[in-house]
């Protein structure tokens, strides 16, 4: 803060770069404004020692009230019953992924704190055998606890004095949260930075600090429209009393400048009301999913919002699919896959912009590093494997040391082979939409994990080159701007089993659960594209006619395929001639104007039609008159000849 006296005039400018320090809404209070991170103010009438002492009144209310234990606690509690026993108890440590539990005993009215227990008493006790044992016999019963408006120095004193492992934050009899060792040792750890060294700049790159402001940041980098859908969400959560946050690749992308327009919001409180509330004030529908807590909005121009419920997942046994708890954002965030998906932004107006990362998110995404979350990341959910190489590739960063060894190991222990194929196709379908598969399947083959599709296919170097052909032919097709969709997947896809043979095949899509039709393409299809690129090198067809009618019966991606495994050149050329100048030609005339000619409907309409596409791509018709003309003369040249007899051309 500097305070400059000019004239008649106290004028008083203010930067911050510490998250606690809101210098726009200190100065708000003296009469000025800005933002969290900048700001001034203009006094008239007041000495400079009055304005000083202002300022430090405004300082002391608003600093200390950012650092009151409601701020740094995490809620709901992780909450045991006094009865339950040691080994029940070693299982919710598990399962949530913490060191010590609160444990209440319950009364008439509502249960009531009665100590707490770590993981290193349970786990003593089971050692002795003692896990059938109730935790009430083995807690620590002198536990102390804080309010919610208790400040940092109090909740520092209460758990270093008490040697607490936990701190329960309490109000009106009952726990509604908690600060454990660990969370004090980074808040302090951080204020320790701080003091030691400078914090980047916050519209600069990416820092280390654990949350910061964004929102001008946000105003920057998105769409207005955009923009406004997440200050609208955070106001509509306010009113409903819950918390709102967007999280995950949509944060991410903000810092690696790449677009997403994919907003994933966490609510702490009941994400479908917070839904239904948002879509009613937008215009839009919802769709709800009850047993996961999860809404997806969708607006009148089809863009969508999805929302789900801050939730823990946690797995019975490796690969299951996980259950699902109702949790606070830590432990939402704790369940995602990388760190790098890990950040989250919050949207209460009163906090809109906060930028929270609790994992060192920032950092790995300055490293350009993938890393898990814990070591038993892969063991819960073997798909995240495949996911770690994506994003590695898409990215152009690299899978760190520990994650890399933890991969090695869950394809030694072969975890993949509790999946089931649904699963591991949708991931592999992923890898292969991306913009450059060819380097992902290469990482595949570094980790072994191609076997998981099957064994036989492996990247030497015939599937080298197909790769690279298929992302040539893939280029050249996207340059055309044919606006046609298609499932860039499935070329690939057929490449990585073009040498399996037609038993091979149906059993690879057997095992991926892969629905009727996919695999009569991947198959049969396949295969028989396959023989007719084989029949045309060995015989290319010489007119345009021969040429449809050879690949006419073939769909969009298996033409494409056929053009990428062709080793001749001109083979490719005339399947790219078929392509762009021939697939499209049909007849301008219909069976009406065949009606005109006095010809009943029947099957002699399609006979009719065919020659009329047939001198079409011979050059022989280009006008409707053209055909109408053609179509005449074939009806009487047929009938003179006898070819189709009068009563057949009746019929």
């Amino acid at each position: 803060f500097a305070l400059v006296m000019m004239e008649n005039k106290i004028y008083v400018v203010a930067r911050s770069r510490n998250e606690d320090v809101d210098v726009g809404g200190i100065l708000k209070a003296m009469g000025g404004g800005g933002h969290a991170t900048a700001a001034s103010a203009s006094i008239k009438g007041h000495t400079l020692a009055q304005v000083e002492q202002a300022l430090f009144k405004e300082l002391h209310a608003q600093i200390r009230a950012r650092r009151q234990a409601r701020h740094l606690m995490s809620s709901p509690p992780i909450i045991v019953e006094s009865r339950v026993t040691c080994a029940e108890a070693n299982t919710l440590l598990t399962r949530y992924n913490v060191n010590a539990l609160l444990v209440t005993e319950n009364t008439k009215s509502e249960p009531r704190l009665v100590g707490y227990i770590t993981r290193q008493v349970i786990e003593k006790a089971i050692f002795h055998e003692l896990g059938h044992v109730p935790v009430k016999d083995y807690m620590t019963t002198e536990i102390a606890h804080v309010s919610p408006g208790a400040d940092l120095l109090e909740v520092q004193e209460k758990i270093i004095d008490n040697k607490q492992r936990i701190l329960p934050v309490m109000d009106k009899g009952g726990v509604v949260g908690v600060i454990t060792r660990t969370d004090l040792l980074n808040i302090l750890v951080h204020q320790s930075r701080l003091v030691r060294k400078d914090v980047s700049d916050p519209d600069k790159g990416i820092g280390h600090t654990r949350t910061r402001n964004i929102t001008n940041f946000l105003q920057e980098r998105l769409p207005k429209k955009l923009f406004d859908n997440l200050t609208r969400a955070g106001r509509i959560a306010d009113q409903l009393g819950f918390e709102s946050y967007v999280v995950g690749g949509f944060v991410r992308d903000l810092f690696l400048f790449r677009a997403n327009e994919d907003i994933d919001l966490v609510i702490e409180g009941d994400g479908i009301v917070f839904a239904k509330a948002l879509a009613a004030k937008s215009g839009a529908r919802v769709h709800s999913h009850t047993k996961f807590g999860t809404a997806v909005i969708i607006f009148k121009d089809d863009f969508k919002i999805d929302v789900a419920s801050a939730r823990l997942e946690y797995y019975k046994y490796p690969a299951a699919l996980p259950d699902v708890e109702m949790s606070s954002i830590k432990l939402d965030l704790f369940r995602r896959d990388f760190t790098v998906n890990t950040l989250a932004i919050h949207l209460n107006p009163a906090k809109f912009g906060r930028l929270i990362d609790f994992f060192s998110a920032q950092k790995d995404i300055k490293d350009r590093a993938i890393r898990v979350l814990h070591n038993l990341s892969f063991v819960e959910d073997p798909t995240r494997v495949f996911r770690a190489i994506r994003f590695e590739q898409r990215f152009g960063f690299s899978i760190g040391k520990l994650t890399s060894s933890l991969i090695d190991n869950a394809v030694k222990m072969d975890f993949f082979k509790r999946l089931s194929g649904r699963r591991v196709f949708a991931e592999i379908k992923q890898i292969l939409q991306e913009e450059n598969p060819a380097a992902a399947i290469a990482r595949m083959q570094d980790y072994d994990l191609l076997k998981v599709i099957h064994p036989s296919i492996v990247l030497d170097k015939g599937l080298k080159d197909r790769l690279n052909g298929a992302k040539s032919v893939i280029a050249w097709h996207d340059l055309l701007f044919t606006e046609e969709p298609y499932a860039r997947w499935l070329i690939y896809f057929m490449v990585l089993i073009h040498p399996c043979d037609l038993e091979t095949s149906i059993a690879i899509c057997k095992k991926l659960e892969l629905p009727q039709q996919t695999l009569r393409i991947l198959c049969h299809e396949r295969l028989n594209a396959q023989q007719r690129v084989g029949n045309m090198e060995h015989r290319l067809p010489q007119t345009a006619r021969d040429l449809y009618h050879l690949l006419d019966e073939f769909e969009h991606e298996l033409i494409l395929y056929m053009m990428t495994i062709t080793r001749q050149k001109d083979v490719k050329k005339a399947i790219s001639t078929y392509y762009n100048q021939l697939r499209n030609i049909s007849p301008i005339i219909t069976g009406n104007d065949l009606k005109t000619l006095g010809i009943k409907p029947g099957p002699i309409f399609r006979h009719i039609l065919e020659a009329v596409l047939d001198a079409k791509l011979d050059g022989d018709v280009f006008t409707r008159q053209d055909e109408m003309k053609f179509a005449r003369r074939w009806v009487q040249t047929h009938a003179s000849n006898n070819s189709l007899d009068s009563k057949k051309l009746s019929q």
